[in-house]
């Protein structure tokens, strides 16, 4: 294979002497190269990113492959009406900075994120919080108002219900902000240069068991094709990513066949999807969206993009997700068929014209993507094609992800590419931000006649005890988004990393935004 660093080495100096010292495994620190800053890692709030902050803060449980597991709790009871949980906390933790955790820090900590409930509202365990009681010391009760069947699993995500330091509150809050990054996790941030590096070291007051590698370097490098010189150089050690951001597949096909490198992926951890926007002029039209639907040769983003790396997506949800495991409708490739459901509707292609036109309007629409993701970038281009062979024309609007973000929020675009949450989110915390107008599923979805049924269908399958209630109105919910083709499955996606063949023990935690670095390890 020809050196990824002969190509660009001019470059690649540049982007790494405003570095610390560079990967060396004798210090035994791991250098990790990331797209993004860490930014603001308060785990009460959005900003940061959840790998960092992941690393630092810990919650009451944990999620696992087995299910949810003791953490900073010992143990929980759960009362019979479902409506109270009392956490038993461990006796033996500290924040790194001395503070105390207890029972105290818990409901400080819990009534901060509860002080931010529009912020969260998302997530429905935070509409279910009633109160907080200190029982004791290391007793903590959380009330809710109804019986709330995810509540271990949203406690245990990476965000909002981690603790931090009380000393970092300012004026007893932290939705505007924290005095700095102090929590009970196995790393403490040591140093942080924004949009260079942050520098990551372990915590000598951990209460579990202590990380293998002395540290962590996050190394700030904005350009893919820069962070794999990098990588090919020997200043980083890892690459990891859950989609296009870090890895693109053509890139990690070529490192597979170095003997200096090695390449992890994950099981199927969540879904790949375009979603309509119902609410826009042309997409509004359900003849038009089950079109768009029969237009995409899902097998060509499986095999072109992807290299059959992940699995094509007949339904949203895979039905190995909890819930999920039942029949409906699907759409498989027919451009006949997309053709003639668009014709119905009276688009029709006028001769020697490449785009369809009603009432003297043309059929074309508006793709939006984050510009930073390679692999949304070839999927767009992908459907561009797939839609140009029914005569819809498509433009592909490739933008930084703050627009991006904003366009999705205030419903601007006819298409926008999305990514489930995956493991644990899926099903239930998804479905729950269905009815946030930020999250482009809500925009996509708010054209829709039943809008309001399926958002209280959102919010009784959430509270009801009834497991066999709960099964059929996930279904009838899934169901429904499907016969009116709001979303295009794409694939299952997985996550991804390559690697120094020095490292050890590289692997994946049930969540796509977490890193285990405190498992990984230089080999002798």
């Amino acid at each position: 294979m020809k050196s990824l660093f002969s190509v660009f080495p001019t470059l690649l100096l540049t982007i790494t002497c405003a570095f610390p010292a560079l990967a060396d495994k004798s210090n035994n620190m791991l250098d990790y190269a990331s797209t993004k800053d860490i930014r603001d890692i308060n785990p009460h709030l959005y900003s940061g990113e959840m790998a960092a902050q992941n690393m630092v803060f810990e919650s009451l449980v944990l999620n696992t492959e087995k299910g949810v597991a003791p953490y900073l709790a010992e143990r929980w009871d759960i009362s019979p009406d479902g409506k109270s949980y009392t956490f038993f906390l461990r006796h033996d933790v500290t924040f790194s900075d001395g503070e105390p955790f207890n029972a105290k820090a818990v409901k400080l900590n819990i009534e901060a994120v509860l002080d931010n409930y529009e912020r969260h509202a998302w997530l429905e365990l935070v509409r279910q919080i009633d109160h907080v009681e200190i029982v004791d010391e290391f007793t903590v009760k959380l009330n809710l108002k109804n019986p709330y069947y995810p509540t271990l699993t949203e406690l245990g995500l990476t965000r909002p219900f981690r603790f931090i330091s009380p000393k970092s509150f300012i004026n007893g809050k932290t939705k505007t902000g924290v005095a700095n990054y102090v929590g009970t996790g196995p790393w403490v941030l040591t140093e942080h240069k924004k949009d260079q590096y942050a520098e990551f070291k372990v915590n000598p007051n951990y209460w579990g068991a202590k990380p293998v590698l002395n540290g962590v370097v996050w190394r700030v490098i904005p350009d893919r094709q820069t962070m794999l010189l990098s990588l090919q150089k020997g200043d980083i050690q890892l690459i990891f990513g859950a989609d296009g951001d870090m890895l693109d597949m053509d890139s990690f096909e070529a490192l597979m066949a170095s003997d200096k490198f090695k390449t992890e992926m994950s099981a199927p951890i969540a879904s790949r999807a375009i979603v309509l926007n119902s609410s826009r002029s042309m997409t509004s039209s359900q003849k038009v969206r089950q079109a768009l639907q029969y237009a995409v040769d899902k097998e060509g983003i499986a095999q072109g993009i992807l290299a059959g790396s992940e699995k094509v997506a007949d339904t949203l949800m895979a039905r190995s997700v909890p819930y999920c495991d039942f029949t409906s409708p699907t759409y498989v490739y027919r451009p006949t068929k997309a053709i003639e459901l668009l014709e119905d509707e009276g688009w029709v292609l006028p001769k020697g014209k490449a785009i369809r036109e009603k009432q003297g309007e043309k059929l074309q629409l508006l793709l939006s993507y984050n510009v930073n993701n390679a692999v949304e970038k070839e999927i767009a281009e992908l459907i561009q094609d797939d839609f140009k062979k029914i005569g819809v024309g498509l433009t592909i609007l490739g933008e930084e992800k703050q627009a991006y973000l904003d366009r999705q929020k205030n419903g601007d675009f006819d298409l926008q590419y999305s990514l489930s949450w995956g493991t644990p989110y899926d099903p239930a915390s998804f479905v729950s931000s269905f009815r946030i107008p930020a999250h482009a599923d809500y925009q996509g979805q708010k054209g829709l006649a039943n809008k309001a049924q399926l958002d209280a269908m959102i919010g009784e399958l959430l509270i009801t005890p009834n497991e066999a209630h709960r099964q059929a109105l996930y279904k009838t919910l899934f169901t429904s988004l499907a016969e009116q083709a709001v979303y295009i499955p794409l694939t299952y996606s997985r996550t991804k990393a390559i690697h120094s063949s020095e490292l050890e023990n590289v692997g994946f935690n049930p969540s796509q935004y977490e890193i285990p670095f405190e498992k990984m390890r230089f080999n002798p």
